[in-house]
């Protein structure tokens, strides 16, 4: 029985790391979606080619066909929306029939197939400018376009290719209006687990924190302020979800959860800073108490918690007020009834009638990457150039264009028959990357991934040989894992890729090493002419991207610090400050993602010092914003200082000069605020505050990124 205890706690606690790290089971069910469509997608088009008596390669191309449609489809048909579902899945045919069309209008011209290729490559990328939906339209015309011109289709057999289109559209569109739906109010609900235990998460980085010796708690502070970045990355994902009204249950309120997740990051931060606070005391008695009640919270073990507080409030010494600071924290944290509280009417909220609307909606399911955050920033300066000065969707649509005409030419000088290889590589290098720096990365990993996978690929296939249960069940496997650890890294997106085509030739009897050799070596073509074109003819610089974000990071803090001076001086309790802490929070989360190539190559979730403690500083920015904004909402008018207004004020013009002093080269004064107020721990303003103040002065002499 001991044994089962200890697995079954094993169980959990992977459970527990697979919901922390992926809010709401997203890239899970995704992957999951995408890899039952297209098993199933074979499936139906093989019994659709049996009953049309369609024999030999059309078998093969059908099956193909409708499994691309299935995958694809179910990625683009997402939320609980039936109607919009159906709209959507309306144009899979459109898009797909246009390819189709154009591959075999060109017929076997190989000139005209090419030019038709690139021209197809254009076009799928200029319409993503007209919406997500219009990204998973225009690869679906771009894959249509490659079967029908690579398969040489003729129009005797367009509408048997057009049948097995409808057929797999009428099949995902069932599989995701049933079986495959998106609940949302489960889905929130796994979402705020997730939030709830990367909460945890940060306990246990502030247990090991207040545990570390003195002189080795530098990566440690930093690492505990990017898991609160984590965590706030969570709230943002929890708000997206929000927005469907059917995700909450009868009597909810979108604002109350936002307030209290609010709340629950505020009781966080004011551990955290308790903790930075007894770690300067060097109260070794308080310190080691305090991370025990940290490390009770982490393992979600309440009655342990409760009584290390007992001693920790009792606790006298040079550390006393710092360590019932941090008490009154954790207890009020310990007091939290998660599974019911962020439900309930909080504030009043309910009754203003406020309206809810996200800080940064989902698309589909998931928060804006790059090419969203990079939009309207014009390419590096290039006055001879006359296509830097258009918009990013455009850039993107010649950049795929000329890169494809690249891996075109020099893919057949080195085969005329696989090239192919190299015009995929250069098309999905270059259409799904903002910056040259991202483009650079997403090169190497391809190139990495494919030789990774092309030695796995060769052992595989070796295994499943003469098996096609085995080799079906491995295609289906490898999508899986493909697809969820795609947004990890792509590299194991390109990795269980080449594992699945290993497996998809041998059912061709066409896979050989040196075959998959011809793959990598194509890759590598493709990867270099996306390179040649992102780097010299259309580059958008990396840094001048995380320049734009900094600069949006700095508005919005001197928006909600300008706004909070104003509600200090009234009589308002602060609540309408709630959207601008969670905008503060995904300009955060923006910099973050767009400063990731700025990360070494070949080093996946590691950042080198300097980087990791210049966003540390963000981080921490946002966090006492979060305790400006909180205790401004639980404090009452008639218990504000009456200089807290003026102290606000100060520190917007701080951020201003702050933001001006990256044009002239100037290191702005930071205003010191100790002389405003009286500055000790009753008061609630003051540990937020000068933080702030000491973060702007660290930021103002610190290098950017």
């Amino acid at each position: 029985m001991y044994g089962g205890d200890i697995i079954r706690k094993k169980i959990l606690r992977i459970y527990d790391w697979l919901v922390a790290s992926d809010p709401g089971l997203t890239r899970f069910r995704v992957a999951f979606r995408a890899a039952v469509a297209m098993a199933t997608g074979l499936g139906i088009e093989a019994l659709l080619a049996h009953f049309l008596g369609i024999r030999g390669l059309g078998v093969v191309v059908a099956m193909l066909l409708g499994a691309v449609v299935a995958m694809v489809g179910s990625l683009a048909l997402t939320g609980s929306n039936v109607w919009g579902q159906v709209r959507t899945a309306a144009l899979f045919p459109v898009a797909l029939g246009l390819g189709e069309a154009g591959g075999i209008g060109v017929g076997p011209r190989t000139d005209f197939m090419l030019a038709g290729f690139v021209v197809v490559m254009f076009i799928a990328v200029a319409i993503r400018r007209l919406g997500p939906a219009y990204f998973q339209y225009g690869f679906m015309m771009w894959m249509g376009y490659f079967f029908a011109s690579f398969t040489h289709s003729t129009w005797l057999q367009f509408p048997f290719l057009m049948a097995a289109v409808l057929a797999a559209t009428l099949w995902i569109l069932l599989l995701s209006t049933t079986i495959l739906a998106t609940p949302p109010q489960r889905t929130l609900h796994r979402t705020l687990t997730s939030f709830w235990l990367r909460a945890r998460r940060v306990a246990g980085a502030l247990e090991d924190y207040m545990r570390a010796p003195i002189g080795d708690e530098g990566p440690l502070r930093l690492s505990l302020r990017l898991k609160t970045g984590q965590l706030s990355e969570s709230a943002l994902m929890v708000e997206g979800w929000l927005a469907n009204p059917t995700a909450l249950p009868v009597g909810g309120s979108a604002l109350a959860v936002r307030r209290f997740l609010l709340e629950v990051q505020y009781l966080l931060d004011r551990m955290v800073s308790d903790a930075s606070r007894l770690f300067d005391t060097r109260s070794d008695d308080a310190l080691d108490l305090g991370a025990t009640v940290a490390g009770a919270i982490a393992h979600a073990d309440t009655q342990r918690a409760a009584q290390v507080l007992v001693h920790l409030q009792d606790l006298d010494g040079p550390g006393r007020d710092s360590a019932i600071d941090f008490s009154n924290a954790a207890a009020e944290f310990l007091a939290l009834d998660f599974e019911n509280e962020w439900l309930g009417d909080r504030s009043g909220m309910k009754d203003q009638g406020g309206e809810f609307s996200p800080i940064a909606p989902l698309i589909m399911e998931s928060l804006p990457g790059s090419p969203a955050i990079a939009q309207g920033l014009p390419a590096s300066g290039t006055p001879w150039n006359p296509l830097a000065r258009l918009s990013l969707p455009w850039r993107q649509a010649i950049q795929v264009a000329m890169a494809g005409t690249l891996a075109i030419l020099f893919g057949r000088w080195l085969s005329p028959v696989r090239y192919y290889w190299a015009v995929i590589a250069a098309f999905i290098m270059s259409a799904g990357t903002a910056t040259r720096m991202e483009t650079v990365l997403k090169g190497v990993n391809r190139v990495v991934g494919t030789l990774a996978g092309l030695v796995a690929a060769v052992v595989v296939a070796g295994w499943t040989a003469g098996h096609t249960g085995l080799i079906v069940t491995t295609i289906v496997l490898a999508v899986f894992m493909g697809i969820y650890w795609q947004r990890v890294s792509y590299v194991y997106f390109v990795f269980f890729l080449t594992i699945m085509l290993g497996e998809l030739y041998s059912v061709l009897h066409e896979f050989s090493p040196q075959f998959m050799i011809l793959r990598l070596e194509e890759t590598m073509v493709g990867a270099l002419a996306g390179l040649v074109v992102a780097l010299v003819i259309l580059p958008l610089s990396t840094r001048d991207t995380v320049q734009a974000a900094r600069q949006a990071f700095l508005d919005d803090l001197q928006t909600f610090l300008v706004r909070a001076s104003q509600v200090a001086g009234e009589s308002q309790v602060g609540v309408e400050l709630d959207p601008l802490v969670r905008a503060l929070e995904d300009r955060y989360r923006r910099l973050v993602t767009v400063a990731d190539p700025v990360t070494p190559p070949l080093t996946w979730g590691y950042r080198r010092p300097r980087i990791a403690h210049r966003l540390a500083i963000y981080a921490a920015l946002s966090g006492y914003v979060r305790m400006v904004a909180v205790t401004l909402a639980r404090v009452p008018h008639d218990m504000r200082p009456e200089e807290l207004s003026q102290a606000l004020d100060k520190l917007a013009c701080a951020v201003g000069e702050l933001k001006a002093s990256r044009n002239d080269g100037a290191i702005p004064s930071i205003p010191h605020l100790e002389g405003l107020m009286q500055w000790d721990h009753v008061n609630p303003w003051a540990e937020p505050l000068i933080q702030i103040q000491r973060l702007l002065t660290d930021f103002a002499t610190s290098k950017p990124l």
